[in-house]
């Protein structure tokens, strides 16, 4: 049953999340949000995990800065999401994705996340030690973070004209992480994977999704 639940990180920041999936799930994930809140987007994503019998919880990594956060995609909301992730004091979403990944009753929890939340599950391989495998989506700001080694099985995703990441950044990813499963979409744009954007694109998310779901398979078994 889907349903918003209170955690509390590690620093006593008391933050909401989206609780959604089965009562005995596949598999366990955290899911990071977009810079958007955990909008209507999240909400269907989480959906569609928790229809493929995983568990999700999707942490409210804003609320550090703005509780109750739930933007659209429009030219305003994009700016509103920019200021308040600059505010987000450093080491925050860490915590947070750390406190979603306590209340998954699991031995091997994975961590996807999707346009800046992508980077912070790029970081719950690089930073933290709670996670068995990660999945990051037009992942913006990881190539900055390239260079730090992940503890774990790491998969990407990105479109090939994406307006955001340039191809620059791609190819200085997999030169810095050539054991890191990088996927490329042709034709796909940034959040190809969100049906409430102008560049959603159905066939490069129904094959991401079919990627992600049979990668955290191989790592989130057993």
């Amino acid at each position: 049953m889907a349903e918003w639940i209170e955690l509390t990180a590690a620093d006593g920041h008391r933050l909401k999340a989206w609780r959604d999936g089965p009562a005995h799930p596949r598999m366990h994930l955290v899911v990071g949000m977009e810079i958007f809140g955990v909008n209507g987007h999240m909400r269907y994503a989480c959906a569609q995990f928790a229809k493929a019998g995983v568990a999700v919880v999707c942490p409210a990594l804003m609320d550090r800065v703005e509780r109750d956060l739930d933007l659209g995609y429009g030219k305003d909301d994009l700016e509103h999401g920019f200021q308040l992730r600059a505010r987000l004091p450093s080491g925050g979403p860490e915590l947070d994705v750390e406190a979603a990944r306590a209340v998954l009753d699991a031995p091997r929890v994975g961590i996807i996340g999707y346009c800046w939340g992508g980077r912070v599950a790029w970081w719950g391989a690089t930073r933290s030690d709670r996670f068995a495998a990660s999945v990051a989506w037009y992942g913006g700001g990881i190539a900055a973070d390239r260079d730090e080694t992940p503890r774990i099985p790491v998969q990407l995703h990105f479109g090939e004209v994406d307006h955001s990441i340039s191809m620059d950044d791609v190819a200085a990813i997999r030169a810095a992480q050539p054991q890191v499963e990088t996927f490329l979409y042709p034709g796909a744009h940034h959040g190809f994977g969100c049906e409430e954007r102008p560049t959603f694109n159905q066939a490069a998310y129904e094959l991401a999704q079919a990627r992600t779901l049979a990668f955290f398979d191989r790592h989130l078994a057993g």
